[in-house]
């Protein structure tokens, strides 16, 4: 059997590709349609050339073009106005459920807000929901959920004392990230979110969260790391920690997370919390 030419690979690379693409709910172009060079007419009385031709240069692909972002600021305008006009968190609770986040809220059977004591002084801020969240509504209730319960427990804390949210409220599709645009428009609702449980200090489970309320980028770096948050003219202490589907898959990082974990019990016990 003939082996497949170079430009045959190409294609089905490109097309697995958007394949791949499509089932992460991301829009992608269509292929475009390879047109046949036009080959020069050979010179009379000239001989074909015996030397192997040079290799062909490999085509230059042009740059997927931006997702679409039509009608973003208006929607992250809404959510900010929904969000601030919340009295409390009940109308808050409401009015993220009434929202239209678009894939996100498509998609997800249902939106989680919390769990655990809403007046408690310690919050608890993960990234998306998963499966187990999305089925039962409440945040970190799966394999992670049990470890994060797990984790507080070695440092004396538990329901009564913490209260669990995320900073996306719905379990994104195929449990990828959230984009960007997708943590813009559900940042007014944890930015409200926090000023209205006005907690003294706030956890921050996993990159994505550290990434949207401390503009920091790796949690790897970061870790162990005081941050402080501006939320609402309110500076409040921060502390970045490993999420526990991360550590689940690394154990051998459980031993930092215990170290970040008596530095937040050590903040607690000098400030009276």
């Amino acid at each position: 059997m003939e082996s497949p030419s170079p430009q045959q690979n190409l294609k089905s690379a490109l097309q697995a590709a958007q394949v791949w693409w499509a089932d992460m709910g991301i829009e992608v172009p269509p292929l475009p349609v390879a047109r046949p060079k036009k080959r020069a007419a050979p010179q009379q009385g000239t001989q074909k050339s015996l030397a192997p031709k040079q290799a062909a240069q490999k085509p230059v692909l042009a740059k997927p073009p931006e997702p679409e972002r039509a009608g973003l600021k208006e929607q992250i305008a809404k959510a900010t106005a929904l969000a601030q006009a919340a009295p409390t968190l009940d109308a808050l609770k409401t009015a993220i459920e009434n929202f239209d986040a678009g894939l996100l809220s498509d998609h997800a059977h249902k939106m989680v807000f919390a769990r655990g004591n809403p007046h408690a002084d310690i919050m608890v801020i993960g990234e998306a929901p998963g499966k187990q969240e999305d089925i039962s509504g409440e945040p970190f209730v799966g394999a992670a959920g049990q470890l994060l319960d797990k984790m507080f427990a070695a440092i004396n804390m538990d329901a009564q004392n913490l209260y669990i949210t995320n900073v996306c409220n719905w379990r994104p599709p195929h449990d990828r990230d959230p984009s960007e645009d997708e943590l813009a428009l559900c940042k007014p609702f944890i930015t409200r979110h926090i000023q209205l449980c006005a907690p003294k200090l706030i956890v921050l489970v996993g990159g994505i969260s550290l990434a949207t309320l401390a503009g920091k980028t790796s949690i790897m770096k970061n870790r162990g790391q005081w941050q402080e948050l501006d939320i609402a003219d309110t500076t409040i202490p921060a502390m970045p920690l490993y999420h526990p589907s991360f550590l689940l898959r690394k154990p051998e990082l459980k031993k930092f997370a215990w170290r970040d974990l008596l530095a937040i019990k050590a903040r607690i016990q000098h400030q009276n919390f």
